[in-house]
């Protein structure tokens, strides 16, 4: 049986919780990417040109015998049309909106890439493999008083007696401009991921651990690949609500 200590608030510990047979789970780094890739792959959404972009003018060839290159040209003019090499002509090979960009996962293995993902928030290395800063032992069982926080500077005063708050201070400071023109297409930023908390549905720690730089909340039942392994590295520091952990035992035993 292993066991993981449980704190409050404060940072202390106030008793032992068994953990579930999920966190001894053979860690699979091949299956968390395949379902990791799968969900971004799943959330594209379809882009591309209208069917006659580019088509809609009067340009015509001239035909042969005036001594001119043969191109569709405009109308009572001579300048150049339709073709991808004029300028407002037609893209020669524009990315398509009927494409289908999503990928299959079989149910068997994205399960086993989602315990995969939850043993692996108990691995120490893999979890500083990741970048993350702090000072506890994992995995990190936090008592259900956690859940009912409602105010963020209360969240800050709980990370910082459990030795995490040095993680949400690292994807404070890790926020960068982008490169290239996705500054210009509403994603001007790249933000860092911080600590994962997981909780039970409806709780208020929801809204009071959102504002945090980096910091996700998730409840039990929502939880998937992305979430834990982001950017396909699985070992993310996680926090788990004492409820969390008995009903993670019920999903997967």
């Amino acid at each position: 049986m292993v066991t993981a200590n449980i704190i409050d608030l404060s940072g202390n510990t106030k008793g032992e919780v068994e953990l579930p047979v999920v966190f001894d789970e053979v860690y699979r780094p091949d299956l968390i990417k395949r379902a990791v890739l799968a969900a971004q792959g799943n959330r594209y959404q379809p882009y591309g040109p209208r069917m006659y972009s580019g088509m809609d003018t009067s340009a015509r060839s001239w035909g042969s015998g005036r001594g001119v290159a043969q191109l569709p040209r405009i109308a009572n003019g001579s300048r150049a049309a339709r073709i991808p090499q004029a300028v407002g002509g037609r893209r020669a090979h524009p990315p398509k909106p009927e494409a289908d960009r999503t990928e299959k996962v079989n149910k068997k293995e994205r399960r086993m890439a989602i315990r995969s993902a939850i043993a692996a928030t108990s691995d120490a290395e893999l979890v500083k493999a990741r970048g993350h800063r702090f000072e506890a032992q994992l995995p990190l069982v936090a008592a259900d008083e956690l859940e009912n926080v409602e105010k963020t500077k209360d969240v800050v005063s709980f990370l910082q007696n459990a030795g995490l708050y040095d993680d949400v201070l690292r994807a404070k400071d890790g926020r960068n401009i982008r490169a290239g023109k996705g500054k210009l297409r509403g994603r001007r930023f790249k933000n860092k991921k911080s600590l994962l908390i997981v909780a039970t549905c409806d709780s208020p720690i929801m809204k009071s651990a959102k504002n945090l730089a980096g910091v996700d909340v998730v409840s039990v039942d929502s939880l998937n690949a992305e979430v834990l392994a982001p950017g396909t590295h699985a070992g993310r520091l996680t926090v788990w609500t004492e409820s969390a952990i008995s009903s993670l035992g019920g999903m997967f035993e």
